[in-house]
C-alpha cells in the first residue's frame, strides 16, 4: 500500500453491510439529539414540536435545529457544549472510556452515525499534527451549514477541553466568509480562526494530543466493534459515497458503476443524489479537493506530485481543475 493510500484510508469509514442512511431515512432516536434540542430550546424560551414517532430523519432533525438560530448569538456554541459525549448509548460511553485524545477522535469518526449524524468527521494524523475535517453526511441546506459546523466544532473543542482539563490550541478553518462579528467564535473557540478556506477543519499539534488519560477499560468500544449498535457504524449517503471515491481517488468509479453497485439505474442514482442537494461530479470534485488541500498544505507536496496522485496527466490540467474547485491556484493555497 502506498503512503498516500494509507493516509486516505484514515479518512474512510468502517465498512458495514448496511445501506447508508439518507436525508429522509427515519433512523435517529427521538430520545437522542432531538431531546437535547428540545431541552435547550425550552431553556432559551423557544417551543419545538415534539417528534410524533420514536425515530426521526436527518431532515426532521435539521428542521428542529433551524429555529435555534434565533436563540441567541451564542446558541450554536452553547448547544455544542452539550452535544458530546451526550447520552447516545454505547457510543457516548466509548468516548468516556477513550485512553487519549487521538483514541477519542477516532471513536468519534468511527461512530459518527450515532454521535454526529449530520456531519461526518474525518481524522488525519501525521508526525506533526492531527486534522479533523468535517464533511457532509447526507446533505445540509446552505443556510444551516455554518450553524451546524459551529455547533460540531464547539462540541469537539469542549469535549477535548473537559477530558484534558484545559482549552487546547486548536486552529479552525471555515469554508465560508467571515461573519461581521467574530466575538462568539473567539469566546468559544479561541482566536486562531481562519475564514474563507476551502474546508471546515480543526488542526492541533500532535504533541498536545499525546497524553494518556486515566480511563476505564474500553468495553463500550469493544461492544461497538462487535456491531452491538449498527447505527453507530452506519454512514450517511454522501459520507458513504466519499468513502467509496477515496478508495479510488486517481480513477474514480463512474456514476454508472456506482449505480450498479447500489443496485439501481443511473437515473435513479442521479435522483437520489439530487434529493441530497448534489450530483455525481460535485461529489468527485469535493473529494479531490479535500485530498488536494491536504497534500498541498499540511503535507507540502508539489503540484505535479498532487496531480499524479489525483490521476491527472499533467500539472496544467490539475491547476485548472483546482482553480475551478477553490478559486485559487495550487501555489496560493500551499503558500497560505
Amino acid at each position: 500500500m502506498t503512503a498516500l493510500q494509507s493516509q486516505l484510508d484514515m479518512l474512510r469509514g468502517t465498512a458495514l453491510a448496511l445501506p447508508p442512511y439518507e436525508i429522509d431515512t427515519d433512523c435517529l432516536p427521538a430520545t437522542d439529539h432531538a431531546a437535547l434540542l428540545a431541552e435547550f430550546a425550552h431553556h432559551r424560551g423557544i417551543a419545538l414540536p415534539r417528534p410524533a414517532q420514536p425515530l426521526i430523519s436527518p431532515r426532521e432533525l435539521l428542521n428542529l435545529i433551524a429555529p435555534l438560530r434565533e436563540a441567541g448569538a451564542d446558541s450554536a456554541f452553547a448547544l455544542g457544549q452539550l452535544l458530546l459525549p451526550g447520552h447516545y448509548g454505547l457510543a457516548s460511553q466509548a468516548l468516556l472510556q477513550a485512553g487519549n485524545l487521538v483514541d477519542l477522535l477516532q471513536l468519534l469518526c468511527r461512530h459518527a452515525g450515532r454521535l454526529t449524524p449530520l456531519l461526518t468527521p474525518r481524522l488525519l494524523v501525521d508526525e506533526r499534527e492531527l486534522i479533523l475535517v468535517w464533511t457532509d453526511a447526507c446533505g445540509l441546506p446552505a443556510g444551516l451549514r455554518g450553524f451546524v459546523v459551529d455547533l460540531h466544532m464547539s462540541a469537539v473543542a469542549s469535549l477535548c477541553a473537559w477530558r484534558v482539563g484545559r482549552r487546547l490550541p486548536w486552529r479552525f478553518s471555515f469554508d465560508r466568509t467571515a461573519p461581521r462579528d467574530r466575538a462568539q467564535h473567539a469566546v468559544h473557540l479561541g482566536t486562531a480562526l481562519h475564514f474563507g478556506c476551502q474546508v471546515d477543519a480543526m488542526r492541533l499539534p500532535l504533541v498536545q494530543a499525546d497524553v494518556r488519560w486515566p480511563a476505564a477499560p474500553g468495553v463500550a468500544a469493544t461492544a461497538l466493534a462487535r456491531e452491538a449498535d449498527p447505527q453507530a457504524l452506519r454512514r450517511g449517503l454522501l459520507a458513504g459515497l466519499s468513502d467509496r471515491l477515496l478508495a479510488q481517488i486517481a480513477a474514480p468509479p463512474s456514476l454508472e458503476a456506482l449505480a450498479a453497485e447500489a443496485g439501481m439505474s443511473p437515473a435513479t442514482f442521479k435522483r437520489r443524489l439530487a434529493r441530497h442537494g448534489t450530483h455525481y461530479q460535485a461529489e468527485v470534485d469535493r473529494v479531490r479537493t479535500l485530498v488536494a488541500l491536504y497534500l498541498l498544505g499540511p503535507r507540502g507536496q508539489g503540484r505535479d506530485a498532487v496531480a499524479q496522485a489525483l490521476g491527472y496527466f499533467d500539472g496544467a490540467n490539475f491547476r485548472r481543475s483546482f482553480k475551478r474547485w477553490t478559486g485559487l491556484a495550487p501555489g496560493q493555497w500551499a503558500a497560505g
